[in-house]
This record gives C-alpha cells, structure tokens and sequence, in this order.
C-alpha cells in the first residue's frame, strides 16, 4: 500500500490582490490522474471566503503536476466552489470563456528576490542602492547578479513538475527576474503560472528570502515588474492582414479601465509612460513598441500578420485567470 501527498493549491478571498492558499492530502494508492483527485474542503472564514457560522468552501481540482520536491508527491490546483458546488465569488478561473482553447497565452512573470533581514531586493546595501540600471539586464558574474541558484532551482522544479516552462532571464533592475510559462488554453496558462509562482514561493523558505510581485517595490528610477501577456486566438494565428490587427488592437481602447481594474494592485505606480511602460492613463499600439499598452511583435509582421499580440499592461502580482478572461473578453468583441 502506497500513500501519496496531493497538495492542493487555491486562491483565497483577499481583493483585490489574493494570495495562494494551500493543505496537503494523504491519499492510498492514488493513480496520479487528475479524474482521481476527490473533491476536498476548507475553512472558508479564514481566508475571507466564507463567514463562521457556515465555513465549509470546497476544493475542486482542475490540474494535476507531480512535486519534484516531495516524495510520492503532486500539486493540485484547485477552484473553489461554495458549498452547493456553485464557483465561489473568488473563483477567477470559472470567469474564462475559452471552453475550446482557442487562446494561447504566454505570461512573462516578473518579480524581485527580496531578502527577509534586509527587506531589501538582493544585490541592494542597507541605507543604500547599488550602481544604476543598465548592467543588470541579463547580466553574468557576481558583481551584477544576485539570486541564480534559487533561479535555477526554481526552473528545474518547474520542468521536472511538467510546467511547459519557456526561459528565465535576470532583468533590468538589480535582484529582479523573470521566467515565462506558454500553454494553449487560457486555463492551463493561468494554472500553469500560479503554479509556478507556488514552487518559487516556497522554494524561497530555504534561502531565507520572500517573492515581491508588487509591480514598483522600488521607488525611483527602477524598473517595476509587470507579467506581460502575450495572447493569440485562431484570428490572430491566420489573419493575414494588418486591417484584422488594428481591429482588435482598437477593440481594447474603449475598455482600457476595464482592463487596468483586473490588471493588479498599485499598478499606477508603474505605467508612467518611463521604465518601457505606456502611461495607465493613455490606450496606444505600435509595432515593435515596447512603450506601448499592446505591442504587435515585429516576427508577426514579418509573417505576413499572422501571429500574436503583447499586453504590456497587467502588473507582477495580477491573476493571470483575471487578466485571460478580459483579454478573450476584449478580443471576441472585436468585429473582424
């Protein structure tokens, strides 16, 4: 007889930014299989999904990954339900209109390593800054780089989890990095990510380190961190033209509120129209434009306007379930 531990992860009640929840299941001779996971419950007054007098939220997983850190061990991601198997208020993930998984998406997470003696990101003195911006940006050696092994640990965690896990790079700020998840299907790119930041996060209780996905925890002239969204759907991977492009790219500029309102806390801090961002207050596109709200990448172009589009806008600490269900919102509106 064997026992395997299903950890199941959720997404608590906390607004607007909520935080990844998670309790470990002893299963026997469990198959590994997705189908297999039972149903599960929690305590929903403690995570501000439920009140006391009638507490019980129900977990109901959507994705299986083996834990490459925990013998007989897999992650489970988990929506949470109200106790008549109803998607609870939190649950973002039921909010996405993409049953056939014609959207591909491709998030490109930023986030500083921060140290918990300091609370400072690594590589920065206490009462100080190290030297500007500029030699950081995929930087190698120790003058300018901070943070590797946990890098490196983390994205093995990820492939060995089966993550479809597509690079990591140091970026532009001293101690800020950045790794990027692709899945065809928004909810698969969306359970994929907050995986992925589960690995990291806890990978972090070894080194004496915390995860900062604020998007501008560093004042000044630094970078803040944004998870970029790099989206696609069958008109987008076919079009052809530039006319379909522009369509949709105009689709989005009369619910650029909409989408700033689901594109993470304290955004505001970080869309100044400075550090390769556009202003929160200002709707642009252009090819190649990195200070743009949606850039056209130049590769689709050069394929004859088939391909994908960015969105520069959703910060380091947005849902990805949140930021997908706009997006697909947005795009279907479009008339193309």
């Amino acid at each position: 007889m064997s026992k395997s531990k299903l950890e199941y992860i959720w997404l608590d009640g906390y607004v607007p930014t909520a935080n990844m929840r998670s309790k470990t299941k002893i299963e026997e001779n469990f198959s590994g299989k997705l189908e297999d996971c039972p149903i599960w419950s929690f305590d929903g007054s403690s995570t501000l999904q439920a009140e006391g007098g009638s507490s019980d939220c129900l977990l109901k997983p959507v994705a299986i990954y083996p834990d490459p850190a925990r013998k007989n061990g897999y992650l489970v991601m988990a929506e949470v339900l109200n106790a008549d198997g109803t998607a609870h208020a939190s649950n973002s993930r039921a909010t996405i209109d993409d049953e056939n998984d014609d959207f591909w998406f491709g998030f490109e997470q930023e986030y500083f390593i921060m140290d918990t003696d300091t609370l400072l990101p690594l590589g920065f003195p206490i009462g100080g800054y190290p030297g500007p911006q500029g030699l950081y940006y995929c930087s190698v050696g120790g003058k300018n780089t901070w943070g590797r092994e946990l890098v490196e640990r983390h994205a093995d965690l990820c492939i060995e989890a089966g993550l479809n896990f597509e690079g990591i790079n140091q970026e532009v700020a001293a101690g800020q990095w950045e790794f990027q998840i692709f899945a065809k299907g928004a909810k698969s790119a969306g359970d994929q990510i907050w995986v992925a930041r589960y690995l990291l996060d806890r990978l972090t209780e070894e080194y004496g380190y915390y995860i900062e996905y604020h998007p501008k925890p560093i004042k000044g002239d630094w970078n803040g961190s944004g998870m970029h969204a790099n989206f696609s759907n069958t008109t987008l991977r076919t079009a052809g033209n530039k006319e379909t492009y522009e369509k949709i790219c105009e689709a989005f500029r009369p619910v650029a509120k909409e989408h700033i309102a689901v594109y993470g806390e304290f955004n505001d801090q970080r869309l100044t129209g400075l550090h390769e961002t556009a202003s929160i207050n200002d709707f642009s596109y252009g090819v190649s434009d990195r200070g743009a709200s949606i850039r056209i990448p130049i590769i689709t172009v050069e394929k004859g306007w088939k391909g994908w589009l960015e969105d520069r806008r959703p910060a380091s600490n947005a849902d990805p379930y949140k930021v997908a269900a706009r997006i697909i919102t947005t795009v279907k509106s479009a008339e193309v």
